[in-house]
């Protein structure tokens, strides 16, 4: 039997209290040119008379980087079938994610799309979208943005990293790619079962570039360094730094092609890949910073970020203790310490993204 320190089996959900809102502004890059896709789908895709509208929002953490995306599907959708048509809005995510914020937020926001069409109608579902999420032959348009590189489950410890991307270990890279292969192959039939015919998913993620980088490398360098550091001051054990793993992946352009090629006349499971591309995302924090110059903002802006996405499931290695809050600690420490280190040495973020249009058949 192996004394290895296994992982928590599945990632956490993002940091909840509003706080992936208010610090997602890494994900809104790449949304403009998939948004673009999203409104050519809906305005292209049937629309039967008789059946209702419903677009799914898969993987929408808080809600924040999923107002674009839906106002927009909404509006290219009523130039096609009036105002009078209700259309309903399903946000997805895991079933501990902070669904209150998103719905404060769609309540609150000037930009929710709620706010001037009272005939759309937003719900919310908690289920991982590697399984059902609803039922059969239900769903018009779906997106999924930022959420497809989560693995539905952690194969293996990652024994010189928190990222296998960056692993030494051909092994390991080995496990995290045939769990990749098997998610993207769950994700693409359950999605085939619930759309009509003619549906369309758009999808946008993070990829791999054409020579297999997977990009980040000074943000996952900070995060591992930071740990180490905790390590080796006694804030943290070996055996739950071995437990820590960020369970994300970047496929490339062939990972995602390749379901579909391996099926005569391009068709998997009832799904074709319309559309494909891989391109770099913009670093929108290496934007301000080149305009105010601050690498303090910079590091901080970085830090808060992966804070609210990533250090909830790294916090999953943490041992507990009666009585003791170590989750708050940790995260907080861990903030400081990538926030130093990238403060120190400012750098633009390789950020390569995949963008697609999946029909049903």
């Amino acid at each position: 039997m192996s004394d290895t320190p296994r992982p928590a089996e599945h990632p956490a959900p993002m940091e909840g209290g509003g706080a992936y809102n208010r610090n997602s502004a890494v994900q809104a890059s790449g949304l403009l040119p998939a948004i673009d896709l999203l409104e050519q789908a809906a305005r292209a895709m049937p629309v039967d008379d008789g059946a209702g509208i419903v677009i799914a929002d898969y993987g929408s953490s808080a809600g924040r980087n999923s107002l674009l995306p839906m106002a927009t599907a909404i509006a290219a959708l009523r130039a096609r079938v009036g105002a009078q048509r209700p259309i309903s809005v399903v946000h997805t995510d895991l079933a501990g994610n902070d669904f209150s914020a998103l719905f404060r937020m769609l309540e609150s926001d000037p930009q929710s799309y709620t706010a001037s069409d009272p005939a759309v109608f937003p719900s919310a579902v908690g289920r991982s979208f590697y399984g059902p999420v609803l039922p059969g032959n239900t769903v018009t348009l779906g997106w999924s943005s930022w959420a497809v590189q989560w693995l539905s489950r952690i194969p293996a410890p990652v024994p010189d990293h928190v990222q296998a991307a960056f692993s030494r270990d051909p092994a390991t890279r080995a496990l995290f790619a045939q769990q990749a292969d098997s998610d993207w192959r769950c994700f693409l039939a359950e999605r085939s079962r619930e759309m009509h015919r003619g549906g369309r998913p758009v999808v946008l993620t993070m990829a791999s570039d054409d020579e297999g980088r997977f990009g980040y490398e000074a943000v996952l360098a900070a995060i591992y360094g930071g740990l180490l550091a905790m390590q080796g001051e006694g804030l943290l054990a070996a055996h739950e730094l071995a437990r820590m793993v960020i369970p994300t992946v970047g496929r490339t352009r062939a990972d995602f092609a390749k379901p579909f090629e391996q099926k005569e006349g391009g068709n998997f499971e009832g799904l074709r890949l319309a559309q494909l591309e891989v391109f770099s995302g913009e670093d929108r924090i290496w934007a301000g910073y080149e305009q105010s110059r601050d690498a303090r903002a910079f590091g901080a802006s970085w830090a808060a970020f992966s804070r609210a996405s990533v250090f909830p499931t790294l916090a999953l290695g943490l041992e507990a203790e009666p009585g003791a809050d170590r989750v708050t600690p940790f995260m907080d420490r861990l903030e400081e310490e990538m926030a130093m280190r990238l403060a120190a040495t400012p750098e633009r973020m390789r950020m390569p993204l995949a963008r697609m249009v999946l029909t049903r058949a």
